[in-house]
């Protein structure tokens, strides 16, 4: 028996939306404040995806001002093949509204954007019926047709079905055909611990619709499952006939209430039929994979070493990326970053990572700054950083957490140096209830290789239910003043055989 492992995508890539092309998925994710935006992926069984691209990965495409609160941005996208063409429809929160962009091929790339102001909820959904109306659903729940080409609404809004009595934040609908049934899919009761996943069906794409008697189909509210918040997902029918679901979920670490930090992440879950309805089958960390042909994909490098003509699609700034501010031609073989903002504290700060996928890590980079001042963060938004950075040959050591902002250790040093984040999970514990989700350690390394720790922090303070939002820890390089240059950046994951306790052996700042 094959098996897979929950998630299939890991770190903060929420809001699936799936579609399948004959043996092929297409899956597009949530970006929010981040450029480019909507990063897009491709499996041929379900369990293995590959990052393909962004859909939005030009200015003219995707406007993120500085005035785009960190969680704001792109909302919930829905990603559709239909007459030959894919078709994905998102909002950008709050400059820009819904948007609707095209492409032939998902990869890239995509078209200009074609705006419907005149539809004002997120999560919009697209579906065509056979007379070729193109029905666009949204957030609470809502329904108009569209003109998908001009953006022009061609209905009056109506309110085709607002979830379970009671619960909040109806949202995240999705539309399908099924025989001659309509199904209409929700999130509800919010994107945290009471997160769902419900569904009406009707004769009609605008209904009238009835509700499940089982409703909600899918939560984990209330257990003690590992894997919570489960909701906002998007069915899709495989090519040998069986049905499935991308979800969002989160794995929250430590004591009571439980942080997660990697953000909502996308998970997979069979999917059967029972008198006409959906029932979405148990979910856990490791389950049964599809029957489809396995179809494995190759691990992402651990380490950049800059040399290509552009940035893989992985690596997202914040809000844009000027060329002028990001360079990979300035010094060959080098990523070079010119400071546009003071500190990791401004909106528009320049800045360049990846999303933390694992929970138990080390991030190391080469950084070069004679002239400038930079280095190496775990961020979750401006309000909430950690960070090691090189400042006219002192290492140091900062953290922001809300109102506070501190610097905790110094040290001199000569030279390009190694700087290194490493973060350890917290296992759960019911003498230990305020137990931390996992330790964020920050320094450098030496001539010889040893991990000079400055300082370890409680990761709590960079997790969703201390700072809100919507997103997850990216870890990356910025630049603050003048520029730095960066060789290499390293991202490997971590076991217990490398854990060393520095708790009581900390350098002395």
């Amino acid at each position: 028996m094959r098996t897979f492992a929950n998630p299939v995508i890991a770190g903060c890539y929420p809001d699936p939306s799936v579609c399948r092309v004959g043996d092929d998925y297409y899956l597009a994710c949530s970006s929010f404040e981040y450029f480019p935006g909507v990063p897009i992926f491709h499996s041929r069984d379900l369990v293995g995806w590959t990052q393909i691209g962004n859909v939005l990965d030009r200015p003219s495409q995707l406007l993120l001002p500085p005035g785009t609160p960190s969680s704001g941005g792109i909302y919930a996208p829905t990603l559709r093949h239909h007459d030959g063409r894919f078709w994905l429809i998102t909002s950008n929160i709050p400059h820009g509204g819904t948007i609707l962009v095209t492409a032939d091929d998902p990869a890239g790339k995509w078209s200009e954007p074609v705006h419907l102001p005149d539809v004002l909820g997120i999560d919009p959904d697209l579906a065509w019926d056979d007379e070729g109306n193109c029905w666009c659903t949204f957030a609470g729940i809502g329904q108009v047709r569209i003109d998908p080409l001009s953006g022009a609404v061609l209905s009056e809004p109506t309110r085709i079905w607002s979830g379970t009595p009671g619960a909040q934040f109806p949202e995240a609908p999705h539309l399908y055909r099924v025989g001659d049934t309509w199904y209409l899919l929700i999130a509800e009761g919010g994107t945290e611990r009471g997160h769902a996943i419900s569904v009406a069906r009707g004769p009609a794409p605008d209904g009238p619709f009835e509700p499940c008697p089982a409703n909600p189909i899918l939560s984990h509210r209330s257990t003690d499952q590992p894997i919570q918040n489960t909701g906002h997902g998007d069915l899709v029918q495989a090519g040998d006939g069986s049905w499935w679901l991308l979800f969002l979920g989160v794995r929250p670490r430590g004591g009571t209430p439980g942080w997660h930090v990697l953000g909502r992440e996308t998970f997979l879950a069979p999917v059967t039929w029972s008198d006409g309805w959906p029932v979405i089958g148990t979910v856990a960390p490791v389950m049964r994979a599809p029957t489809l042909p396995a179809a494995p994909v190759a691990a992402t490098p651990a380490r950049d070493d800059f040399d290509a003509a552009e940035l893989h699609p992985r690596w997202i700034s914040l809000r844009s990326r000027p060329p002028e501010d990001v360079s990979l031609v300035e010094r060959p073989g080098w990523l070079t970053l010119r400071a546009r903002g003071g500190s990791l504290d401004d909106p528009m700060v320049t800045f360049v990572g990846r999303r933390q996928e694992q929970h138990d890590l080390a991030v190391r980079a080469l950084v070069d700054a004679p002239q400038g001042r930079g280095g190496l963060a775990v961020r979750l938004d401006e309000q909430h950083h950690y960070a090691v950075e090189l400042d006219e040959g002192e290492v140091r050591v900062r953290a922001r957490i809300g109102p506070l902002s501190e610097q905790l250790a110094s040290r001199t040093v000569a030279g390009p140096v190694v700087l290194r984040v490493e973060t350890w999970s917290s296992g759960p514990g019911m003498d230990h209830p305020r137990q931390e989700p996992d330790v964020v350690r920050l320094g450098f390394e030496a001539e010889d290789g040893e991990f000079v720790v400055l300082a370890e922090l409680d990761g709590r303070y960079l997790s969703t239910e201390v700072a809100g939002g919507f997103t997850g820890r990216v870890i990356g390089c910025y630049a603050t003043a003048g520029a730095i240059q960066i060789d290499w950046y390293d991202y490997r994951i971590l076991s217990s055989l490398d854990r060393v306790d520095v708790a009581d052996d900390l350098v002395d700042a």
